[in-house]
């Protein structure tokens, strides 16, 4: 893409994608999907701390000492959370109801302090903006299309309505173990979309990326020359 700023939005929806790709942020993504409109609820409470914090410490990167970096990143994060948590009660407490602990323990998703720190700090606040708004669709629609499915195949319904009678539903799929299996397909799909691969023409994959296996990815680095490193950086 031409435009940077909408390549930020695009990386965060599709190559970065928080929870398929980067698999961050798995305690409310496991937890808070156990329905479509939950999953959303959650997904645009975290969407707007990104994006707002992300803008927000990137407009202070110069002014904040590097010795209190991480306390006043975290701060910001808090006081914008405050915000969101203060409106989802006063305007959508049915949804506040629902999400409970999980609103004001996005403080400490790592998520957002994640992109804080690899993103905000170094770049504009508008393209820090982007990044978040982009990381944030990618979550939310990570975690509706996640919580549509668990619904669907968990209770027979979506965002409470009934498509398929209550007694052909599987009830595991509404409950922790069926969260996982309903990620680890989504993540398999999104992966096999995303990877290149020497069938479809495309470079071969390292197999250290295919096989998960970090350890292997670190060595690669390590055994690579430092002017390769530094051309690849």
């Amino acid at each position: 893409m031409n435009n940077k700023y909408l390549e930020r939005i695009y990386n965060g929806i599709i190559k970065e994608n928080p929870t398929f790709i980067l698999m961050l942020g798995m305690c409310p993504t496991l937890a808070t999907t156990t329905s479509a409109f939950n999953a959303i609820g959650m997904g645009l409470s975290t969407t707007a701390v990104l994006m707002f914090s992300n803008m927000v410490i990137s407009g202070l990167r110069n002014i904040i000492p590097n010795r209190v970096r991480l306390p006043g990143e975290i701060v910001v994060i808090a006081s914008l959370v405050t915000i969101v948590q203060l409106l989802m009660q006063a305007y959508t407490p049915a949804v506040y109801e629902a999400l409970g602990i999980y609103i004001p323990l996005i403080v400490v998703n790592c998520i957002i302090l994640g992109r804080a720190e690899a993103y905000a700090l170094f770049n504009t606040p508008v393209l820090s903006f982007c990044d978040g708004l982009g990381m944030g669709i990618g979550f939310t629609l990570a975690l509706t299309v996640l919580g549509s499915v668990r619904e669907i195949i968990g209770k027979g319904s979506l965002f409470g309505f009934q498509l398929i009678p209550e007694e052909f539903s599987i009830g595991i799929f509404a409950l922790a173990p069926g969260a996982f299996i309903v990620l680890a397909f989504l993540a398999a799909i999104q992966n096999k979309l995303k990877l290149p691969s020497a069938t479809n023409g495309g470079e071969e994959v390292p197999e250290f990326v295919t096989s998960g296996d970090l350890l292997g990815a670190f060595n690669k680095i390590e055994e690579a020359p430092a002017s390769e490193v530094k051309k690849e950086a």
